[in-house]
């Protein structure tokens, strides 16, 4: 038996992977449901790998390639690609988007019209990642939770890890010595007179946003990445600057309502790379920043082939207690 600690959407994507492969997994988790993993309840859901690539490793954009194709075994994909915006006085900033990146093509305002009818006459260029792709992650994180239990993981929930366990997925939890924290902050809101159907990215001069629909006039807004290891409620100035960039990019969203706020503790990396670590006879998998639905799939499966090449199938049979 392979046990694993931490059922949020890292444990849960190698509990797949290895249970796929035949072992049997246990998954060891402190809270009482998925709904209270904050990092992965309050992510954005964006498939966008070479978006990321803007400011992150060349590293995390291979990573993620294969994310769309993973998830899309496992919940509902919109493959709908991403659309990154930026209001005319600020051209540079999208001239500076693009050289850091790959995969898009700039559009003109009739492009971002026939993509977005809701965006006409308000941006005369944008860049399209069409390969890009977006998920609702609570769902997803349900739907995987679902997928392993099928596979005959059991995830012991109301249950601390014990000490000793294969793979460690706890994130901030786990205590990894040089790891640093990176506070998430989001809204929810409902604006149904408002129809966007993929990820839009505002590269607003004060605070960039991301919008990313979560469908029936639902919408998931982000826009802050504090280094900070508080998990206080998202504060009053964070609050404004997202909603006034979201006012930015569409006035419409200015009548929107406000559903839900929430704050997540990001653990990361130095260099802003997950990666696996050996500790002693534990492997952690760790540092996924804020890239966690996009790069988990592929952590997961490093580990899966890591523990196959070591161990064969008897291994496995011989660790399962009678």
């Amino acid at each position: 038996m392979i046990t694993i600690a931490g059922a949020g959407v890292a444990g849960l994507a190698c509990a797949w992977e290895l249970a796929s492969r035949g072992a049997q997994v246990t998954v060891f988790e402190a809270m009482e449901s998925p709904t209270e993993n904050p990092c992965s309840w309050f992510a954005g859901g964006m498939l966008a790998p070479w978006c990321e690539g803007e400011t992150a490793d060349a590293e995390v954009v291979r990573l993620g390639a294969g994310a769309i194709g993973w998830w899309e075994q496992i919940t509902p994909v919109e493959r709908r690609g991403t659309l990154v915006v930026t209001p005319p006085r600020d051209h540079t900033e999208l001239a500076r988007f693009a050289r850091r990146t790959q995969g898009h093509k700039l559009i003109d305002a009739a492009g971002v019209a026939r993509l977005e009818p809701e965006m006409e006459g308000r941006f005369n260029q944008a860049l399209f990642f069409e390969d890009e792709a977006h998920l609702d992650p609570r769902r997803a994180l349900l739907d995987l939770t679902a997928a392993v239990q099928a596979l005959g993981v059991e995830i012991r929930y109301e249950t601390p890890a014990p000490e000793q366990v294969d793979v460690d997925c706890r994130g901030a939890a786990s205590n990894l010595p040089d790891l640093r924290f990176v506070r998430g902050e989001m809204a929810i809101i409902e604006a149904k007179d408002v129809i966007l159907t993929r990820t839009i990215r505002l590269l607003h001069p004060r605070i960039p946003l991301y919008l990313v629909p979560r469908g029936q006039g639902g919408y998931m807004i982000g826009a802050t990445m504090i280094e900070s290891n508080s998990t206080r409620p998202i504060t009053v100035r964070s609050m404004l600057e997202i909603l006034g960039a979201a006012f930015a990019l569409h006035p419409g969203l200015g009548e929107a309502s406000l559903v839900e706020t929430g704050v997540g503790l990001r653990p990361a990396f130095a260099d802003n790379i997950p990666r696996l670590r050996q500790q002693g006879a534990t492997t952690h998998i760790n540092g996924l920043y804020r890239h966690g639905f996009l790069l988990a799939p592929a952590l997961a499966g490093q580990l899966a082939q890591q523990f196959f090449q070591e161990h064969t199938h008897e291994d496995y049979r011989e660790r399962r207690p009678a």
